[in-house]
């Protein structure tokens, strides 16, 4: 459900058939202003992959062919993801692609997510506009490390989101972001600090979300 809320549909996509030429792609892409879109079988249901501009650009500049089929320089194939697919292999398949190809259940095209809505995702549950200050805090890595953190801060406010980080890393402290709701003043942000400093959790850094 979170992948559907976040990707375009193909309806609001520009896309090319396998049929065309990379004369005729590059031409859609030109016209669209996009430097990548998503090359579809004949009946616009299956992904094929993706064509760059850059790449028919570098096959004409070297005297190729541009009556070719689009395919020639397909790339992507294997790139996608499906409508189902957990968060963390939508981040880590992503990485440095434009966008994803998501595909429903029965492996039809369904439409893209961007790097620009997964972003903002994260940046949504960072609650960098909802939140006032992120605490870095350092932490042994021992269980219960997390409960006692956030048990310490709720004395003194809630918290708007938590992300802990370096878990897959062995025999180091670990990171965990902290952000506070809007509304904090920084004397309660001292009390904070000085609580989980007495416990032994150490805030390395404090970033103020509403600075300018």
């Amino acid at each position: 459900m979170l992948i559907r809320s976040l990707a375009i549909p193909k309806r609001e996509l520009t896309v090319v058939k396998e049929s065309a030429t990379l004369q005729e792609a590059i031409e859609i892409l030109e016209d669209s202003g996009y430097r990548c879109v998503p090359i579809l079988d004949e009946t616009g249901t299956l992904f094929r992959g993706n064509i760059y501009k850059m790449h028919i650009y570098r096959h004409k500049a070297n005297g190729g062919d541009m009556n070719l089929p689009v395919t020639h320089l397909l790339k992507n194939a294997t790139k996608f993801i499906s409508l189902d697919s957990s968060f963390f292999k939508v981040f880590f398949t992503i990485k440095e692609l434009p966008y994803i190809a998501v595909l429903n259940k029965d492996m039809t095209f369904f439409g893209i997510m961007t790097h620009s809505s997964l972003l903002n995702m994260l940046a949504q549950s960072w609650s960098v506009d909802a939140g006032s200050y992120v605490l870095t805090i350092l932490a042994p890595g021992e269980k219960g490390d997390l409960f006692q953190i956030t048990k310490i801060i709720n004395k003194y406010s809630s918290i708007a989101s938590v992300i802990s980080l370096d878990v897959t890393r062995e025999e180091i402290l670990r990171r965990v972001l902290v952000t506070l709701p809007a509304g904090i003043s920084k004397s309660e942000l001292e009390t904070i600090v000085n609580a989980l400093d007495k416990q032994d959790y150490k805030v390395v850094s404090t970033e103020n979300l509403q600075a300018d």
